[in-house]
């Protein structure tokens, strides 16, 4: 749906303010609900002891990185959307939609089919005790069974993401977390005349809420008619994944990276290692913001180049930067001036609260960067750019923040500090990177 702006040129940058707004608040509602999911189900599998925690994080952590294929799916099809609507294109829009729908349905088919027979083999490949292999098993089982419901979620927010329709998805998600807390308890421990099923019981939750949800968005996507049934059109496809596969790609690179350089970190001690964790936990808030703005800053700029209205997609962007900019600052105040309240809302160890203070504020001189990259990534998304931003965050996380870390850590042998304050140096290089390719960019000559 094209987003109205004023006839006004001096107002039409207040206008495009709005839209960035109002599009980026519930992405960054439904990213924070989504987060609650599997915070939830961690906590209510706690009563159960060790092993069910651990059983519940490794499903998840299988279920993350599985997830990765269909991110690359959903931004090539949230850009192809964005581009074809606005160009007015809506009935191709459509098509595009149910294409990718059909490839949801057989990537998901494959995925389920694998993690249903072999989650409990994965889990014991991966270390896990008896104990936990026991519970897992159940977990990965059920889960990945009933994958369809999460990657359906995934797949049909991507369309109205395209569609510039970021409220529906968050709608869903705000139902889901709700059946997810209201049915995971009486599930897992016993009540209401339901006997108690333990992990289990927490993998039918998820299944049953997400159904729902999934449910909720394919009527409203008929219902908005932002979906259409049909013949497969192999051409959109085609651009969709020329666009979607090297956002998988990016996803593996920085996930891989990730922990590669927490490998690192456990080398300094269990309370260094807690600090990050719980470091990194606070820090994943702050990226919600940027990444909401990384997405309105996708969608916007894919109609408006689909729309031919290339000041407009530059407006979009310079918006979508500034408010990145100022939210995230804000964030860097709050990690600046309160580190120690915030890391002792997670535990008293002192010595934790100690590295921990370090490490927030070490994030807060990030947030700049952090907001600088997420837009200018998404905006170079929403050219179809999505290669180049694939081969800096490769560079970047495996050639800086990788080998730095390596070198301080394993060579030169210095402080933890020094080792977390290579990621500063990550994402400064990676803003840099991203900004230098979007002024480079020739909008007038994009092709999907």
């Amino acid at each position: 749906m094209p987003f109205p702006f004023s006839k006004n040129r001096r107002r039409k940058p207040v206008s495009i303010r709005r839209d960035v707004l109002l599009l980026s608040l519930p992405v960054l509602l439904s990213s924070l609900f989504q987060r609650l999911v599997s915070i939830v189900d961690i906590f209510l599998t706690g009563g159960l002891g060790a092993a069910a925690i651990a059983a519940t994080g490794l499903g998840q952590l299988l279920m993350f990185v599985t997830m990765t294929i269909f991110w690359g799916l959903s931004t090539g099809t949230t850009v192809v959307i964005a581009h074809l609507r606005g160009a007015g294109k809506q009935e191709e829009a459509r098509r595009a939609a149910f294409v990718a729908c059909l490839a949801c349905l057989a990537m998901t088919a494959a995925c389920s089919a694998g993690g249903a027979v072999w989650g409990g083999d994965i889990a014991r490949l991966m270390g896990a005790a008896p104990d936990v292999q026991a519970f897992a098993s159940d977990y990965i089982r059920l889960v990945f069974l009933w994958l369809i419901w999460t990657t359906g979620l995934n797949i049909l927010s991507a369309i109205m993401h395209g569609a510039g329709d970021t409220r529906t998805p968050m709608e869903a998600i705000i139902l889901v977390n709700i059946l997810h807390v209201a049915m995971a308890w009486p599930l897992i421990y016993g009540a209401l005349g339901i006997p108690a099923m333990g992990v289990k019981g927490a993998a039918i939750a998820i299944n049953s809420s997400e159904f729902v949800g999934c449910s909720y968005l394919l009527i409203q996507a008929f219902r908005k008619s932002y979906l259409v049934l049909g013949s497969p059109d192999v051409q959109q496809f085609a651009r969709i994944w020329r666009i979607g596969w090297p956002v998988a790609l990016e996803r593996i690179a920085q996930q891989s990276g990730q922990i590669f350089y927490s490998s690192f970190i456990i080398g300094y001690g269990t309370s260094a290692y807690a600090a990050h964790q719980i470091g990194l936990s606070i820090e994943s808030l702050s990226f919600m913001p940027g990444a909401g703005m990384g997405i309105a800053a996708a969608t916007l700029m894919g109609q408006s180049l689909g729309a031919g209205k290339i000041r407009r997609a530059r407006i979009s962007h310079a918006e979508a930067l500034r408010l990145a900019v100022v939210v995230m600052s804000i964030m860097a105040l709050v990690f600046l001036c309160g580190p120690h309240f915030l890391i002792s809302l997670f535990t008293h160890d002192p010595a934790v609260i100690e590295k921990g203070s370090v490490f927030l504020r070490l994030v807060a001189f990030a947030q700049i960067p952090l907001a600088v990259s997420f837009v200018y990534a998404g905006s170079l998304r929403g050219t179809g750019d999505t290669f180049y931003v694939f081969i800096v965050t490769l560079a970047a996380m495996w050639g800086i923040r990788v080998a730095l870390a390596w070198v301080a850590a394993g060579w030169l042998h210095l402080s933890l500090y020094v080792v977390w304050g290579v990621f500063l140096v990550d994402w400064y290089a990676r803003a840099a990177a991203f900004a230098w390719r979007y002024r480079r960019r020739d909008l007038h000559n994009v092709i999907y």
